[in-house]
């Protein structure tokens, strides 16, 4: 079994599963979608993480209509959005280990909502 992350699937493989054209894929690529490893020979290999990428980028496009400009948006403000939400939890453990008696230092402050925690660190 493959982890993931381990890119094992040519092109033709992904363009099959996906019921795609491979030069979609080369397209997606171009516009810096989706970045398939590559073999010492230059042959395109994707991930299971890969093809579920391709996955949600054939959503925002067939489904929702979106163009591939928007699509590179969404994927930027989604890596953004990931991003902020481990910080977040390193910030929720941080806090936790710092203080296990649940209160906060007058130095801190935290807002809950109904969604997140926001946590402002003043010096």
């Amino acid at each position: 079994m493959h982890s993931y992350d381990e890119p094992v699937y040519l092109i033709s493989v992904v363009a099959s599963i996906l019921d795609i054209h491979p030069q979609t894929l080369r397209q997606y690529e171009k516009e810096g979608l989706i970045e398939p490893s590559r073999t010492q020979g230059r042959m395109r290999l994707y991930s299971q993480r890969d093809i579920d990428k391709i996955k949600f980028v054939l959503q925002l496009t067939r489904k929702m209509g979106i163009n591939l400009a928007g699509v590179d948006v969404i994927l930027k403000l989604k890596n953004q959005m990931d991003a902020m939400n481990t910080e977040i939890q390193s910030l929720r453990e941080e806090l936790s280990k710092v203080n296990r008696n649940g209160s906060v230092p007058t130095h801190k402050a935290v807002v809950t909502t109904t969604n997140y925690d926001i946590i402002i660190f003043e010096d």
